[in-house]
């Protein structure tokens, strides 16, 4: 995990990264479809909203896929515009310094970890929320990314532009949290920032307990270790079973724990005073 002090990030003009690039350009074509679904084919319009928007209640019935899908989709350009901005800001950083990989595991993590927290609140009867109301945009994997920047750049400063003060990453995240909570308390008409709760939530979690090279290279690792053991496991036993073969057949072979075969000794297959050599001073 790369950890600085002592730089200033400027959210300005950030550098775009090869993913936060794709992801950005995919949120706005997608809502550009919406947008002419909206006005071309309302009823298209709804049903995308109902089949890849997050409803509770339709995925503990099995649609599983929204806890992807919600965050493609966006309510209006504001929302669009605010989560874009946070990836550009945020989300490049990390990925200059994680890798593409890493970067992506985390950031869909925090996406499928806020929905799911927001399936759990939506059935916890709290006032206003119910597994019917229906969320979308990526808000939880966004917030995700704010903990992140909080925790890796924490001493850094951040230039509020075009506000003119600098702030440290640390405050300006707890900032974010303190309010994003104040608003999961308020709120009554919907259970937006109980996803952004998850992302941040979730987020600190990864950071704090996952492995430092991520999931999926753990993962790797863990299936690789797993297989060839397996085939070191088949070659011992290989080795075991030929053994018994050739004492059938009153020859003795002999392998070590690891299933390599041991030549018998020369002195033992030698005879005429058991040289060691075909050569005769």
């Amino acid at each position: 995990m790369a950890f600085t002090r002592g730089r200033t990030f400027s959210l300005s003009l950030p550098p775009f990264t090869r993913w936060v690039k794709r992801l950005i350009l995919i949120y706005a074509g997608i809502y550009l479809l919406m947008a002419l679904l909206e006005i071309m084919a309302p009823e298209a319009h709804y049903w995308v909203r109902i089949y890849f928007g997050l409803i509770p209640v339709q995925v503990v019935h099995g649609m599983i896929w929204q806890l992807i899908s919600y965050s493609f989709l966006h309510f209006g350009l504001l929302h669009l515009l605010f989560n874009a901005l946070a990836l550009w800001m945020f989300g490049s950083q990390l990925e200059s310094d994680w890798g593409t990989q890493r970067f992506l595991e985390f950031y869909f993590f925090c996406t499928v970890a806020a929905a799911v927290t927001t399936v759990a609140v939506s059935y916890a009867h709290l006032p206003g929320v119910t597994p019917l109301t229906t969320t979308i945009g990526a808000s939880g994997g966004i917030y995700g990314l704010l903990v992140a920047f909080g925790m890796v750049y924490g001493e850094s400063e951040i230039m509020m532009f075009p506000l003119p003060f600098m702030i440290k990453a640390k405050y300006f995240v707890w900032g974010i949290v303190f309010l994003t909570l104040v608003g999961a308390i308020q709120e009554t008409g919907g259970i937006a920032n109980f996803a952004h709760l998850g992302g941040l939530l979730f987020g600190y979690l990864y950071l704090k307990f996952m492995p430092r090279r991520g999931l999926a290279f753990s993962a790797s690792e863990r299936y690789f270790s797993m297989r060839n053991e397996y085939y070191r496991w088949r070659r011992r036993r290989a080795a075991r079973k030929f053994e018994v073969y050739m004492r059938k057949h009153d020859r003795d072979v002999h392998f070590d724990e690891h299933g390599n075969y041991i030549p018998p000794d020369d002195d033992a297959r030698k005879g005429n005073g058991g040289s060691k050599s075909g050569w005769v001073n």
